[in-house]
């Protein structure tokens, strides 16, 4: 008659009645424990359980029918360490601790104490299963008994590789091309995670995983190219020794991958009767034949596109239904399964037109003095166009990448290589107390240009406020010029500026200064004594400068007239 065992939780352990403790069975790695009335281990266990850790203290009894003297407990487990390597057996007693790996004494702790005793053996474990017991005995008055044990981690010591993953399965699914490899997990201790390898059938490994995980699954999306790819998985540990591959594992993959995009080229065609156009490619790889698409500008309006023809070579000679019609071409390629990538506007090519590349990073800053600096780069062969062929769209308040009227350029441009590249760099003027919007143009003519750069910003501060009671006095041949001084804190210094004023000559404009002289004078000024003589009539603008030299225009400054001396 069979007798069942009976299992109750206590304290996190898994105990067993008095009358099941010899059918204890513990799960592997936890240990069995087992209680004896004696220190020889003799006879039939007081009490059977299952112990998940070796971490005791025990003041008196450890349990019912146990003296608090004079007892002993022994812990067995055998467990699977994978492939082995170093470990650090560590044991704590008060009382006496033995472990022994296989039945062979590792550690002797074997003598009575009235403190903790404790030992650390490195110990190194050949692969496979093998048996740990650690017996314990308590000779008198409170009982302590601890033991781990560790791998041994650093690179350095442990040289020992895990085992190969084993029972690798995939499987895959042609309607999502989706492949899924599993496998059993490693018993190592020291185990880190998994490494999964992907190739084309035929090809070496990548030293690259295709993927690292802690799971023992990962799914992937292989190229669907209709080909043969191998999966192979690899454990490591945590000192970065990498197992052996597992059996390879192999998927066909559905063909939805169509050929690369064609790069096709336009030339005059060679026919003497008929005005012609040569569109040309190089093979496309895995291409069974190619379709050619034109799109033309006739009495006033584009085409949809139209198909030229269907050809499996590299070329086609098209026939032009009107002539000087502006024209575009795109070629795509199709592979046997039908596959196919649709031509994009990068693609098309054209015989009477050239679009630069466009600036793609340009960077925008302010720089002070009412200039900002703007940088971008374009590829070394953009030299169809001249490099200062460079203009500005530039919108105040509101961005815009229409044209500027009149066309707005940098007031410096100078560029310098980088690699394959160009990098430009171009101070232009700003509206100070304004967000300034730009768009980089490169630009020759309407048929050899570069499309707008994206609009970029900056926020330039607002100038100063200008200074106000600006007059002069002159005793004929010096000036002295006094003003309020401006109600703006941020008031660096003035610009005193002699010269002549030219109004504005249309509403759209503004007028404009020609400086003679300029004299910088402190922001804490308010008078000053023009050092130069007064020799014809002459304008004057005084202008509040911030500490970046932010200021307003002269247009924006108060100003004034001085009479030319009278002769005596």
């Amino acid at each position: 008659m069979a007798t069942a065992v009976v299992m109750a939780a206590v304290g996190g352990l898994l105990t067993a009645s008095a009358s099941a403790s010899a059918a204890t069975s513990c799960t592997s790695p936890v240990f069995k424990r087992e209680f004896f009335a004696n220190t020889a281990f003799s006879g039939t266990p007081k009490k059977t359980d299952c112990d998940s850790a070796i971490n005791e203290s025990w003041p008196g009894a450890p349990a019912k029918g146990l003296p608090k003297d004079n007892f002993g407990v022994r812990w067995t487990v055998t467990r699977d360490f994978g492939s082995g390597g170093p470990f650090a057996f560590s044991a704590e007693a008060r009382g006496g601790i033995r472990v022994y790996l296989d039945g062979v004494r590792k550690v002797n702790l074997w003598k009575k104490v009235s403190k903790a005793q404790k030992q650390t053996v490195n110990v190194t474990i050949p692969k496979g299963k093998h048996a740990l017991r650690i017996d314990f005995v308590n000779w008198t008055g409170p009982a302590n008994a601890k033991f781990t044990y560790t791998p041994r981690t650093a690179a350095g010591v442990d040289k020992v590789k895990p085992l190969a993953p084993s029972s690798p399965v995939v499987t895959y699914d042609k309607a999502t091309g989706k492949a899924k490899i599993t496998w059993s997990k490693n018993k190592e201790m020291d185990l880190a995670g998994y490494r999964v390898y992907r190739r084309l059938q035929g090809q070496s490994f990548p030293s690259k995983p295709l993927a690292t995980t802690a799971s023992t699954s990962y799914t992937d999306i292989p190229p669907a190219t209709g080909s043969t790819y191998d999966y192979q998985v690899r454990a490591y540990d945590k000192a970065g020794n990498e197992s052996p591959g597992s059996a390879l594992k192999s998927v066909v993959t559905v063909d939805k991958t169509p050929p690369a995009r064609v790069a096709a080229t336009v030339a005059m065609g060679t026919d003497r009767a008929r005005e012609s156009y040569v569109v040309s490619w190089k093979p496309v790889a895995d291409a069974s034949r190619y379709r050619v698409l034109h799109h033309l500008f006739v009495d006033g309006h584009w085409e949809p596109w139209s198909e030229v023809a269907t050809t499996t070579g590299t070329s086609v000679t098209d026939y032009v239904p009107a002539t000087g019609a502006p024209v575009w071409y795109r070629v795509e390629a199709y592979d046997a399964a039908g596959n196919v990538a649709p031509a994009q506007t990068g693609d098309e090519v054209s015989i009477n037109a050239y679009w630069a590349p466009r600036a793609t990073d340009v960077t925008v800053s302010y720089q002070g003095d009412n200039h900002a600096l703007l940088q971008w780069t374009l590829p070394k062969d953009t030299f169809a166009l001249w490099w200062d062929e460079v203009r500005l769209l530039r919108s105040v308040g509101t961005p815009s990448s229409e044209e500027t009227t009149p066309p707005q350029y940098c007031t410096s441009l100078k560029y310098v290589a980088e690699g394959d590249r160009f990098r430009f760099r171009c101070i232009a003027a700003v509206t100070p107390g304004e967000t300034n919007f730009f768009a980089v143009e490169p630009y020759h003519s309407k048929s050899l240009r570069a499309l707008p750069s994206a609009i970029v910003s900056v926020v330039v501060p607002a100038a100063p406020m200008p200074a106000t009671d600006f007059t002069g006095v002159t005793d004929g041949q010096r000036v002295d010029f006094s003003w309020t001084a401006s109600a703006s804190a941020d008031v660096d210094h003035y610009e005193l500026l002699s010269g002549v004023w030219h109004p504005a000559t249309s509403p759209n404009e503004e007028g404009w200064f020609y400086t003679y002289l300029t004299a910088n004078i402190p922001g804490d000024t308010t008078s000053i004594r023009w050092r130069y003589l007064l020799t014809q009539e002459t304008d004057f603008v005084l202008i509040a400068v911030a500490k970046d030299g932010t200021k307003l225009s002269a247009s924006q400054s108060p100003r004034l007239r001085m009479s030319a001396p009278t002769a005596g």
